[in-house]
């Protein structure tokens, strides 16, 4: 049962965050400041979940096959592949770094 007094809970804050979001004044929305962070933030917070999915298991830093990947994906992006290009060598290069026991 306190699954879904957690899924409720969870519900009624997205609703409150979209209302609240809806209730902002133009005028604030337009400010030079607000539409920087709008466009920078997005940005910083997939940074962030990369990072922390690609360095950390359990609550510790550790270096494995999946930071071989997206340093592969990193590099096709500097040569400025195509996004399933991107994709598909960070895929490869996990694969095969793991199974080569990394």
């Amino acid at each position: 049962m306190n699954v879904w007094i957690a899924i409720a809970l969870t519900v009624a804050g997205c609703y409150l965050v979209k209302l609240v979001g809806l209730l902002v004044p133009a005028g604030v929305l337009e400010r030079p400041l607000v539409q920087r962070l709008a466009a920078l933030l997005p940005v910083a917070l997939l940074a962030a979940l990369t990072a922390q999915q690609t360095f950390s298991t359990g609550g510790g830093l550790v270096l494995d096959a999946r930071a071989a990947g997206l340093a592969a994906a990193a590099v096709a992006l500097v040569l400025r592949a195509p996004f399933l290009v991107v994709v598909g060598a960070a895929v490869a290069v996990t694969a095969g770094a793991r199974a080569l026991g990394w």
